[in-house]
């Protein structure tokens, strides 16, 4: 079985991922000790504490979640990917309507890194 990727991020500036090469886009990854099932138990439990946010997707290496914005209700689309060969994990945080963000996408993966920040 192929590892899994994120899709890359379209050419609006609404997108950030680990995956990307250009500037822009692209946003370090999170590295890992745990194992990558307490890793994902530890990143879910942040996330839960997060407000307007769904689980929508898992598997064993992956979770898809909804991200809900309180005044407009737009919804971003935020993927984990555990790459347990490297103990690092990918992520991919990108709004689903529209063109810019106002930097909302990546602000919030830089929150999640330091809610997270060494319990992983």
């Amino acid at each position: 079985m192929s590892p899994r990727i994120l899709a890359p991020c379209p050419t609006s500036p609404n997108c950030v991922s680990t995956q990307a090469q250009d500037t822009g886009h692209a946003t370090a990854p999170i590295r890992y000790r745990k194992s990558r099932v307490e890793a994902k138990e530890a990143l879910k439990e942040v996330i839960r504490s997060l407000p307007r946010t769904k689980l929508v997707e898992e598997d064993e290496s992956y979770l898809h979640y909804e991200f809900t914005s309180l005044l407009m209700r737009f919804v971003d689309d935020v993927e984990f990917l555990f790459d347990d060969e490297t103990k690092t994990l990918h992520f991919r945080s990108a709004s689903r309507t529209g063109y810019g963000d106002l930097g909302v996408n990546r602000t919030r993966m830089e929150q999640v890194r330091g809610l997270v920040g060494g319990k992983l």
